[in-house]
């Protein structure tokens, strides 16, 4: 396989060529299953060090102008060519990669559904410090509201991030704790201390 992408942020055993990121690509589209946010596709393969956010960027560009992909400015859907191009080529890609980039698109959505089903608010505090405002619903009604003091702006974000990461990890943790159930509290820090 010939290298012919730019490498910057690329792990190894990711993509660094151009025909590999157009068919990896496909391939998620194709296995997800619906369309998603350019900018979540993108951010799904470079975070992970998949291939580089210049070559992923130019390949989705290049596959809608192929009509492989169709995009409505903000999501993009795979095509039956590109479904074609997915089921014929995605053997070439390693299963290493294919399932790396399925797993990072998967949490990168449900990232998404928390985030907005779950909204976190971070405040300067008059005081000093900095007020983190987390909120966890079920879709229809509040289920807990929860709001820290913490020092710093990098604190916020960090509290921010982790809820995100696991909203109903919190949300157990502090129901058991508050309802004094150390037998669940001290089940679900094992639980999730392995993750």
């Amino acid at each position: 396989m010939e290298f012919d992408a730019f490498s910057a942020g690329v792990e190894p055993g990711g993509l660094r060529s151009t025909r590999e990121i157009g068919i990896l690509i496909c391939y998620m589209l194709d296995q997800f299953g619906k369309p998603i946010s350019r900018e979540d596709l993108i951010d799904s393969i470079q975070e992970n060090g998949i291939a580089n956010y210049f070559e992923v960027s130019s390949a989705v560009s290049e596959l809608i102008r192929l009509g492989n992909l169709s995009s409505d400015g903000n999501e993009v859907a795979i095509t039956k060519n590109g479904e074609l191009v997915a089921k014929q080529l995605s053997s070439e890609l390693s299963s290493f990669v294919r399932n790396k980039a399925l797993n990072s698109v998967r949490e990168q959505m449900e990232r998404r559904i928390n985030e907005k089903e779950n909204p976190v608010v971070i405040e300067k505090a008059d005081d000093g410090g900095y007020y983190v405002t987390v909120c966890m619903t079920d879709g229809t009604r509040d289920l807990m509201s929860l709001r820290l003091l913490v020092p710093e702006r990098s604190d916020a974000e960090s509290v921010k991030n982790n809820f995100y990461n696991n909203p109903e990890k919190a949300y157990s943790i502090i129901l058991a704790t508050m309802i004094q159930d150390k037998d669940m509290v001290d089940e679900l820090i094992k639980e999730h201390s392995n993750e």
